[in-house]
């Protein structure tokens, strides 16, 4: 007789990865019907910028930075109400970034400020005082604050935007933060990222019409070693690690954002991104999962999340109006988004697991 025809094949359609493979070919683990999705929790009533956080003795910190209220505001999650508030904790004036760095069991607060010169603050008690003047007239126009602890120490780098100013990249020691060098003197910096290359300190500079710099430490401090080409205009540079690879994110407002690969001696491009408007490419943890949040000023921002050869793939579109900074929050056992907004409200994001099985 005739051999009777086997069954169709089931395949998968979803999550991206594993979309038209076989069903047989997937492990036990594999065949999860879980749905993460981002979904709108809480609205601020104000615009913000810059958003850094910190931990120290298990307690998260949250740091706003409010230009235009001209304040630093922590965010604070409400026991009773089951909701975020933020508190107003440094005034200052036009404050674009208010970075929180620990310090053994001290919290210090950097706020970079476009008027009023800029200053670290230092938690004292339930209440924030000065420190120290950050500076010292160096600082004629700061745009970001990173921070990184590379072999062994602190480092503090705050990108300068003017046209007549410098990068400054500063080193903790006795108490302060001491100048250790200035970059690119006249390059108008938007952005700097610490990071480690092959196991070697490293920095990436971008700034306007030029291309994203890297630098390696040495007996010196930190020496340019290349460029990155065929990305002029970065506006800023985050990486993260997978699978013993580092990757980058650069992101620019003309033209696609790319996501780039350390090859032992230079960055090479992964994927090209459409993205054009975006100011913010941000990767980060959320609830235990990477993911990579690429900001719109005119159009929906976007949830991707990396595969193991670092190629990122859409998994959700966020309503967040021109986002400046995103934010992994834990709160009440639960995990939020929060979104800065330099154009609306500062939005808040639950982050949701949901069994689609049947």
């Amino acid at each position: 007789g005739r051999a009777r025809p086997s069954p169709p094949e089931g395949r998968c359609r979803e999550p991206l990865p594993h979309t038209g493979v076989a069903l047989a070919q997937l492990r036990p683990q594999q065949l999860q019907c879980l749905r993460h999705e981002l979904r709108p929790f809480q609205t601020l009533p104000f615009s913000s910028l810059g958003a850094a956080s910190a931990s120290l003795g298990g307690h998260p910190w949250v740091f706003v930075a409010q230009p235009e209220l001209g304040a630093c505001a922590l965010l604070e999650w409400d026991q009773l109400g089951g909701r975020f508030r933020a508190q107003s904790v440094v005034n200052g004036s036009s404050p674009v970034s208010c970075h929180p760095v620990v310090v053994g069991d001290t919290l210090f607060l950097v706020v970079a400020q476009l008027r009023g010169g800029s200053w670290v603050w230092r938690r004292s008690g339930s209440s924030f005082v000065r420190h120290q003047s950050l500076g010292q007239g160096r600082l004629r126009r700061p745009h970001a604050v990173t921070s990184a602890r590379l072999g062994g120490r602190l480092y503090l780098g705050v990108a300068d935007s003017s046209k007549g100013g410098a990068s400054t990249v500063f080193r903790w020691a006795s108490g302060a933060f001491y100048p250790a060098q200035a970059l690119r003197p006249w390059r108008r910096d938007t952005h700097l990222e610490f990071l480690e290359l092959g196991g070697r300190a490293a920095l990436v500079a971008c700034g306007a019409a030029r291309r994203p710099q890297v630098f390696l430490w040495g007996a010196g401090g930190f020496a340019p070693h290349t460029d990155i080409p065929h990305v002029p205009d970065v506006y800023a540079a985050k990486h993260f690690s997978l699978e013993g690879n580092v990757f980058l994110c650069l992101t620019r407002f003309l033209g696609d954002a790319k996501v780039m690969r350390w090859e032992g001696w230079m960055f090479r491009e992964v994927q090209a991104v459409p993205a054009r408007g975006s100011l913010v490419f941000q990767p980060l943890l959320l609830a235990g999962r990477r993911l990579v949040l690429l900001g719109n000023d005119f159009a929906p921002s976007r949830v991707l999340a990396p595969g193991r050869d670092g190629r990122l793939e859409p998994r959700q579109e966020l309503p967040a109006p021109a986002p400046r900074a995103f934010v992994p929050v834990a709160a009440a056992r639960r995990h939020f988004l929060l979104a800065t907004s330099f154009k609306g409200a500062t939005q808040i994001y639950a982050h949701v697991t949901e069994d689609v099985g049947t």
